[in-house]
Order: C-alpha cells, then sequence, then structure tokens
C-alpha cells in the first residue's frame, strides 16, 4: 500500500506562479492542510499495522508537509529525490498567466508543464516515479507514505495503474486530500475541510 500526499497550499500555488524545484513556502491554509492530512494519514496507518515507512522530496513544501505527517504517525521521514516535482526549467518563478501569453500552445492542456524550455520531460519524470515504484517492496509487504508534488503524484497513480498519458496528466491534485494505491486500485480520501 502506498499513501500518497500532495504538499499543503504554498504562496506561489495561490498566486498560480510556476514552482517547480524553487522553493515556495506553505501558506497558513497550507499549514492546516497538511495537519488534517496528517491526521488522516495516521489514522489510516493505525487501521493498517504493519512496518510502516515515510519518505518526502527534499523540496521544502513537502518536507514541511511530511514533517507533520511524521509528529501524527511517529515516522521519521527518508528524503528521496525521485519524488522532487518536475522541474520547469526558464518559466520556474513565472506566474502561469505569463507564460500562456507567451506560450499559447501550453494553456488549458495538461501536457503544460512539458513543454517549458530546459525543463524536464514527461518521460524524465515518469521515469523517476516507475524508478522510485519499482524499487518498493511487493503488495501486501509494502507500506509506505509518500509526500511529494502535484505533477509528481499524477506520474505515479499513472504508472501504478498504467494509464495513458492523456488519463495520466488530467488527473486531480487536491491538496485536502490523499490518495491510497493498493491491490492495482486508487482510493481518493478527503481531509476534513479547512478554511
Amino acid at each position: 500500500m502506498i499513501l500518497l500526499v500532495r504538499h499543503g497550499e504554498t504562496f506561489w500555488n495561490r498566486e498560480r506562479r510556476i514552482q517547480g524545484h524553487t522553493e515556495s513556502a506553505l501558506t497558513p491554509r497550507g499549514e492546516r492542510q497538511a495537519a488534517a492530512m496528517a491526521r488522516l494519514v495516521a489514522d489510516l496507518v493505525r487501521r493498517e499495522p504493519g512496518d510502516w515507512s515515510l519518505v518526502c522530496s527534499p523540496i521544502g513544501r513537502a518536507r514541511q508537509t511530511a514533517d507533520a505527517v511524521a509528529e501524527a504517525t511517529g515516522l521519521e521521514p527518508d528524503v528521496d529525490h525521485r519524488l522532487s516535482e518536475i522541474f520547469c526549467g526558464e518559466w520556474e518563478g513565472h506566474l502561469w498567466a505569463d507564460i500562456s501569453l507567451r506560450y499559447p500552445e501550453a494553456a488549458g492542456t495538461g501536457d503544460q508543464f512539458f513543454l517549458a524550455p530546459g525543463g524536464e520531460t514527461y518521460e524524465d519524470v515518469m521515469g523517476r516515479a516507475s524508478d522510485w515504484l519499482s524499487s518498493l517492496p511487493a503488495e501486501p509487504e509494502r507500506k509506505v507514505i509518500a509526500v511529494s508534488h502535484g505533477v509528481w503524484g499524477r506520474l505515479l497513480r499513472g504508472a501504478y495503474a498504467g494509464l495513458d498519458r492523456a488519463t495520466t496528466v488530467a488527473q486531480h491534485v487536491p491538496q485536502d486530500a490523499i490518495f491510497r494505491l493498493q491491490n492495482g486500485q486508487i482510493d481518493r480520501f478527503d481531509c476534513e475541510p479547512v478554511e
């Protein structure tokens, strides 16, 4: 089983600014989302006893969210660079509105992140996600909490379920829910609402 968590809302999420590998702190709302997701993860872990591990991206927003999960579960997070968000090259730090004006072909497509000059491709990120997935123990021994990012989480779910590219990139990436990947199935669990 994998419990997949996306980091809470950041200031750049709120501004619709492209983050990629660039740091942007959680907003107060993002901190509350992280705490709510952590409580939900802890509840799910209690229901499934076993040898759980917690792994996270090295990027600050994911690490901050993983710290909340660590506090709720008592697990120590391990950092794995394969869980990093897509690197968006020249677009990092820019507003999506500006990028859409300069690159109209990127507007409104699920593939927009993969078009950034100097950035990672779909294949790059899918390769990292697939490599991480294949390094895990087989089910049912697999009991991992993964704290990562929107694009990476989409591609992990796509790799896990064998989805085609269009379906993979169209998946929702909430910051107030977690996904359980178990026995070939993906289930969504919504957190308690936060203001």
